[in-house]
Formats: C-alpha cells, sequence, structure tokens
C-alpha cells in the first residue's frame, strides 16, 4: 500500500489535497499539523488517514525513519501571514523546517512536493520561474524564495535530485476547507459572510493606478491546485518549480460579481449593476498595505505546460460559483 504524508493537512491546501488522494483510494496518509487553533480539525473528519502526528514531533520521527517507506511528502506546512513581521519566526517555520525535511526526504528516498508562493514576485511585473523576476516585498515571500533557490542549488536545477522534488508557487487560491484562515482566507471566502450578513460585499478602491475594484490577481480554485499536485505525483519524473495559477489575470471585481450573482440567484452581469444595485460598495484603501500588495498578478505557464501538465483550470466565474455553493449548503 502506498504511504504518504501530508504536512499542514488540517490547513486549506493541504486538507483538500487529502481529500483528492481519498477520492484515488490513498487513505495510507499520514497527517501532520498543529492544532493549536482547535477548529481546524474539521478539515479531516470527513477524510480518512492512517495517523495524525503533531508538528513539532513530525520531522524529528521522519528523520529517523519512524513511519517506514513513505512514498511521497506533501509539503503544505508553513506560515502564510504575509502579513507576519517576525522574520526568526518566518525562517524557521518555512525556511529552516523545510531543509530538514528536504535533507531527511534525501535520506529515506522519499518524493518531495512543496507549497512555495506567488510571494516570491513581489514587487515584479512579470511572472517567471527566473531569478531575475523575483522579487518579494516581505519576509513571507523570502522565505518562501529562498527554499526555492535551495533546492535549485542543491539539486543544480532539478537535474541532479534523487528523487522528486517540485515546488509550487501558489497564485490567489480559494475554495472549501479555508474557513480557518481569517483575515487570510481568499476575497470569495470573506465576501460570502459579507453577503450574507449585510446584503452587500466589499472591495478596496482606487490604488496603484487601478480603478476600485479593477487590482487584478491570479485566482485559483482550490480543485485545479490539488489536480495539479496529483499530476505531478503520477509523473515522479518530473522536478523543477512551477507556477500553479490559471495563467489569466481577473480584476476583484470579477469575484464579486461572481459572488452576488451566484448568492442572488442571478441578474448581475458586471460590477456596475452590482454597484447600481447597491451589492458591491468600495472601501478606502489601507494604509496598512500600501507598498506591500502585489497589484498585479498572472502566472505565465510556460514551465507548467512544458512539463507537460495540461490541466484546464477553471475561471473566476465558474470557480467561484461552484463555491458559493459549498458554501450555501454548509451555511
Amino acid at each position: 500500500m502506498t504511504r504518504v504524508v501530508v504536512t499542514g493537512a488540517a490547513g486549506f491546501i493541504g486538507s483538500n489535497i487529502v481529500k483528492g488522494l481519498n477520492a484515488r483510494g490513498i487513505d495510507d496518509i499520514i497527517a501532520v499539523d498543529d492544532l493549536t487553533q482547535g477548529d481546524k480539525f474539521r478539515n479531516l473528519a470527513d477524510l480518512r488517514i492512517a495517523d495524525y502526528v503533531d508538528a513539532d514531533n513530525f520531522y524529528a520521527m521522519f528523520a529517523e525513519g519512524v513511519f517506514g517507506k513513505v512514498e511521497a511528502v506533501f509539503h503544505e506546512g508553513a506560515c502564510s501571514d504575509t502579513m507576519e513581521s517576525d522574520g526568526k519566526y518566518m525562517m524557521d517555520n518555512n525556511y529552516g523546517v523545510s531543509m530538514a525535511l528536504f535533507e531527511a526526504c534525501e535520506q529515506h528516498g522519499t518524493r518531495m512536493l512543496y507549497a512555495s508562493s506567488a510571494a516570491v514576485y513581489g514587487g515584479s511585473d512579470t511572472f517567471q520561474e527566473t531569478p531575475q523576476f523575483e522579487l518579494p516585498l516581505n519576509v513571507y515571500g523570502y522565505s518562501k524564495l529562498l527554499f526555492d533557490q535551495r533546492m535549485r542549488r542543491e539539486t543544480e536545477n532539478f537535474k541532479r535530485n534523487r528523487k522528486q522534488v517540485v515546488g509550487f508557487r501558489y497564485f490567489n487560491v480559494y475554495g472549501p476547507r479555508e474557513q480557518h484562515k481569517g483575515r487570510m482566507a481568499s476575497v470569495a471566502f470573506h465576501q460570502f459572510n459579507q453577503f450574507r450578513d449585510h446584503g452587500k460585499v466589499k472591495l478596496f478602491g482606487e490604488y496603484g493606478g487601478y480603478g476600485p475594484g479593477e487590482q487584478t490577481r491570479d485566482f485559483v480554485f482550490v480543485d485545479d491546485v490539488v489536480a495539479v499536485n496529483l499530476w505531478f505525483y503520477d509523473h515522479p519524473d518530473k522536478s523543477g518549480v512551477f507556477n500553479l495559477g490559471t495563467g489569466r489575470a481577473q480584476p476583484f471585481n470579477d469575484v464579486a460579481v461572481a459572488v452576488v450573482d451566484t448568492l442572488k440567484g442571478g441578474g448581475v452581469p458586471d460590477a456596475a449593476a452590482a454597484v447600481q444595485q447597491d451589492l458591491l460598495e468600495y472601501v478606502p484603501f489601507p494604509d496598512a498595505l500600501r507598498g506591500k500588495y502585489q497589484c498585479y498578478t498572472q502566472a505565465d505557464l510556460t514551465a507548467l505546460r512544458a512539463a507537460g501538465c495540461d490541466h484546464v483550470f477553471a475561471d473566476v466565474a465558474t470557480g467561484v460559483a461552484k463555491y458559493m455553493q459549498v458554501l450555501a449548503t454548509r451555511d
């Protein structure tokens, strides 16, 4: 039986990967997380795993070979708060732990598929997996970039690795099982709650040369993120660092329209109509985010496609509508 490990298994992307593995009949899964925030258990309660190990104990145990033969580790565990200013904590948690895990995977012949981030691009307006475009704006982005850099170095640009090592630069992921993330949850999640509580949603107004709600991001549905992770799991000969987004930038206004149109049952064709119907309100851009905010992201999928992954990604209208339907049934 295939045994795999998922770190951050009670988190957003980690729990969706466990769900995706279960759908394939894989349940010999070691789930690793820190459940200090106890309500995260809900993300695992309906899934099948073989064991749960606290993150404080797992990494040393794994290095010692306690879990026997492990085919692959999906390493999703990290501090993902882009506003976290404690650099020592961020580097220990995101970089140091990941390096120790990589070294243990190398020792045991275990494949490693890990979470990087589009935050590595930061101040860049080009999103290609090459050093000249990697300009992080915060210590979170740097912690992810440094690990990518070490993977390039340790594996001589992924040509020398003994086993698969693949990093995914996640763009703006949204979808089920993110409810525990608080302010770091997606705009779609927050807008669902805003609409339920107040009958309207909110977006930032003008900033960075973009009109109200016109800042654009590459929004990617979590089901697509899981599909790409599992594609690489199915292709153990493929290694490298890859963007994981749709390749299509869309304005936040598109998210808002998809939210209100789905929840209202139609009749909201665009942002202007949403404003006119008092379903969308623009608020001043917060000072705390000035200079730390990406107004535009769009994954360059050249490397992903060259690797042979031809997965078709959902656009905002499709993905957000599915997400709203899931949230509405659980509310």
